[in-house]
């Protein structure tokens, strides 16, 4: 299905225009494959698994043609071809390749459905599209060193998690296969895309242009070499984050010793960003023996900047290094030679008394404000493994304001101000069939980060009647006199309370829009 080499030359986008005219004409977009394969063959392609999808693709319609070629890397006769695309212009561009009466794929073509219902598709390369995810050890080969992959679990995190506000600037660090720039391209005036590998820019320009895309800045370099002393509204990047012996493989293996490339990345871009710009990645970083984690992704965010920093999975340095043995194609090889990287990977690990790996997203925001020292910086770093609702950079951006709305505001403020129950917080009261009060209450979101929050009989109430019509101060009197308590001491011990439940998104300033009103037009999604 795939070659064992890259292909001798990578398409170029001269009538890009014309082939993605009949990819849409073909219906091949993502509701398209979708309603072609039926449920289960679709989510199988995403686990390299390509029997279903085959199967569901023994007609000669357009759709079933392009499936064929451009995602399961079949040959297909010629006169199939070029009923389903245009063939001397495809040819001419190198697209594909004819032999005989044949026809092949160079390229993975993979449709993926944008934020607004768009059709846009990314370009990787052979064997790659399907189960990106996988790495480029799938369907049977050694991992080539220089290989570009399309969509993966990582890259559409990524995609999901990232501010989407309009800005003139936004700097997509390590394109790969251009997705994170194509997003970017809708709310940019000027994208740049860099890249080690000087394919992956090609891949960008090849997935740009086909999505029917504005242009991008393309870039050779190593991090921030590359965009000399320019400054970004958004900086994004799935980096080579893998913490591995080596720099085999460009598309995943940093380089540097430990989580070094993920750290210098993340304390570079503090100075890169303009005031209010976000920077926004995935990285991975050690559990070092006698260290907290916390602290050392604290001392990561640089000078002049918030921070949020979510650690969604922990795993062994065994489990670690078998992952990513796997997703290079170590596996296959000669026994002996898999023990052996088997144990360069943990000397690695030893070397560096690491006992275990996280991954998760850091987000930074450039505030000068706290580069003046006019506030502290928030810098908040937190483990949440639990389920979460994609697109969160609503949820992002609402959590930097709340923590510049609590940052400007002391305990009398607080109870000044109004506030309102943000949408979709429901309560759950927890305690014994049949007993008259629960033992505990809690508060529950079912939106964005998915947050649970114990409070008690005070923390409810408040919360119940917060509708944004009277101040927190006189609401809490009101309660005081409910329940028989001195509103005075309401008023002394209840703003700590009050800020948990506005920090973590449970209250909303009056005023203040909900992440699920900025979002509404952010959903849709791959």
């Amino acid at each position: 299905m795939s070659t064992t080499s890259l292909p001798p030359r990578l398409p170029v986008p001269a009538h890009a225009a014309r082939l993605r005219a009949a990819l849409l004409a073909a219906d091949f977009t993502a509701d398209g494959l979708l309603d072609l394969l039926g449920a289960p063959a679709y989510a199988a392609l995403a686990r390299s698994e390509t029997v279903p999808a085959l199967r569901a693709t023994r007609g000669d319609s357009p759709l079933e043609t392009l499936v064929r070629l451009f995602l399961l890397q079949q040959t297909v006769g010629q006169e199939r071809a070029a009923a389903a695309l245009p063939l001397d212009e495809a040819l001419a561009d190198g697209w594909v390749v004819r032999e005989d009466d044949t026809v092949s794929a160079t390229a993975d073509i993979r449709p993926y459905g944008g934020p607004d219902g768009e059709d846009w598709f990314i370009v990787s390369d052979l064997g790659c599209a399907v189960g990106g995810a996988g790495g480029s050890g799938t369907n049977g080969r050694q991992a080539d060193t220089a290989v570009v992959l399309g969509v993966g679990g990582a890259s559409t995190t990524l995609a999901g998690i990232t501010v989407r506000t309009p800005v003139s600037s936004a700097l997509d660090l390590g394109t790969g296969s251009g997705i994170q720039a194509l997003h970017a391209a809708q709310h940019a005036t000027l994208v740049t895309a860099t890249d080690l590998n000087p394919r992956a820019l090609d891949f960008t320009r090849l997935t740009l242009a086909l999505s029917g895309a504005r242009e991008a800045e393309l870039l050779t370099g190593s991090l921030f070499e590359p965009v000399d002393g320019d400054t970004y509204d958004l900086i994004v990047s799935n980096p080579p984050f893998v913490i591995s012996p080596g720099a085999r493989l460009t598309y995943r293996d940093g380089g540097m010793g430990g989580d070094d490339l993920c750290r210098t990345l993340v304390q570079q871009a503090g100075e890169r960003l303009n005031d209010g710009g976000y920077a926004q990645f995935l990285a991975n970083w050690q559990h070092v023996e006698g260290e907290e984690w916390q602290d050392r992704l604290r001392s990561w965010v640089p000078a002049g900047c918030d921070a949020w920093i979510v650690q969604r999975e922990v795993q062994d340095v065994t489990q670690y290094a078998e992952l990513w043995l796997r997703d290079s194609g170590d596996h296959r090889g000669d026994p002996e030679e898999y023990r052996e990287a088997y144990g360069r990977w943990l000397d690695e690990f030893d070397a560096h008394k690491t006992r275990a790996i996280g991954f998760g997203w850091i987000t930074i925001r450039r505030n000068d404000a706290v580069a003046s020292g006019a506030v502290e910086p928030s810098v908040l770093v937190e483990e949440w493994p639990h389920p979460v609702e994609q697109p969160l950079g609503p949820t992002v951006r609402a959590h930097f304001e709340r923590q510049d709305y609590l940052r400007g505001h002391d305990d009398a403020a607080l109870l000044a101000d109004r506030f309102v129950l943000a949408p979709e917080v429901v309560q759950e009261q927890v305690g014994l069939p049949g007993a008259e009060d629960p033992e505990h209450v809690v508060l529950r979101q079912n939106r964005g980060m998915r947050r649970a929050t114990r409070v008690d009989h005070v923390g409810a109430g408040f919360a119940g009647v917060c509708d944004g019509t009277l101040s927190a101060g006189r609401i809490l009197d009101a309660i005081g006199q409910l329940m028989g308590e001195d509103p005075v001491v309401l008023r002394d011990r209840t703003p700590q309370a009050i800020r948990l439940l506005v920090e973590e998104g449970f209250l909303l300033p009056a005023g203040m829009d909900s992440p699920k009103a900025e979002g509404a037009a952010e959903a849709g999604g791959a």
